[in-house]
């Protein structure tokens, strides 16, 4: 374009809105011989005078007039365009597919969810619930970009990260003789039958509940699955069997159910071997190489989110 310059356009548009050369220059914190050479070069390089002076007035030609108002349409192209790469380098801007467990509902997940949602209006972002292993093969199938999980522990591929951790419950019906306690251990549900989520769902978070009573000598027996907790918790207090949640499932407990702490006691008085696995820990998924400003500034939202529900502070509420 003839060395045509951005700031060719700016200057002209500042001397047209002004038709006073040493407003404009002012305007444009610059001397006002460097802007008259300026203009000339621009009507130089359109060919065409873009306007006339006398000693009283500064006027648009017809050729003036028109290329103002181009010039201005240029200029705040220009500027929408650097703003929306901005916006994107900032993670402001793009599409989002988060998948999630429907327990970490039951978390500071909803409150976060909501404040990236005011934050970044211009994100569209789109929520799918899964069990764990949905979420984990929906981001290796790049059909998800985030996902938040339940006891997933390392998988190929994947940075995966706790979020928060909470304690296991033990959940009973309200009719039960353990129901009147406060706390009980896993040995205790020995001869119980139990309502309890497939392995299918996700197959660590199953052993790690199961461990609380193999730490005890037995496994559970299981006489229902259920997909939810909902369900699993109206099955309980129904009668049909007892079961081990997260303590988060406590807040959508009806009037027929209660819910106990468990302890890390055997009943020989000392700490069970698998007090460890007597936590349950939200996590936080991506892809291993994912640099999307999106993704990253949506992951630093989560761990923002979840900050003061640290590992250790739960540890001490559940001994």
């Amino acid at each position: 374009m003839n060395n045509l310059e951005l700031r060719h356009l700016r200057y002209f548009v500042a001397v047209g809105e002004e038709l006073h050369f040493g407003r404009a220059a002012r305007r444009l914190h610059l001397a006002q011989p460097p802007l008259s050479q300026q203009i000339r070069k621009l009507e130089e390089i359109v060919g065409h005078r873009l306007f006339t002076r006398t000693s009283r007035a500064v006027r648009l030609t017809s050729a003036g007039e028109t290329f103002l108002e181009r010039a201005r349409r240029t200029l705040r192209s220009i500027d929408e365009d650097l703003n929306e790469a901005r916006s994107i380098g900032r993670g402001e801007i793009g599409f989002l597919k988060v998948g999630f467990i429907g327990s970490s509902m039951l978390t500071k997940l909803p409150a976060m969810l909501g404040r990236y949602r005011r934050q970044f209006p211009k994100v569209n972002l789109q929520l799918k619930e899964f069990h764990t292993s949905g979420v984990i093969g929906g981001l290796l199938d790049n059909s998800l970009d985030v996902g938040f999980l339940r006891d997933s522990g390392p998988t190929e591929g994947l940075e995966v990260e706790p979020l928060f951790s909470e304690p296991f419950i033990a959940v009973v019906p309200s009719r039960h003789p353990l129901a009147k306690r406060k706390s009980l251990t896993g040995a205790e549900l020995r001869d119980e039958p139990f309502v309890f989520f497939s392995p299918l769902a996700s197959q660590r978070a199953y052993d790690k509940a199961v461990s609380i009573c193999e730490a005890h000598g037995y496994r559970p027996r299981v006489v229902q699955e259920a997909p939810q907790w909902l369900t699993i918790l109206r099955l309980v207090g129904a009668g049909l069997g007892v079961s081990i949640a997260p303590a988060c499932v406590e807040r959508i407990a009806t009037s027929d159910v209660r819910c106990l702490r468990l302890s890390p006691r055997t009943r020989e008085g000392g700490r069970s071997k698998g007090e460890r696995r007597f936590m349950s820990d939200i996590e936080l998924a991506c892809r291993s190489e994912e640099m999307r400003p999106t993704v990253k500034t949506f992951c630093s939202m989560a761990r923002n989110g979840f900050s003061g529900q640290s590992v250790q502070s739960t540890v001490r509420t559940a001994g």
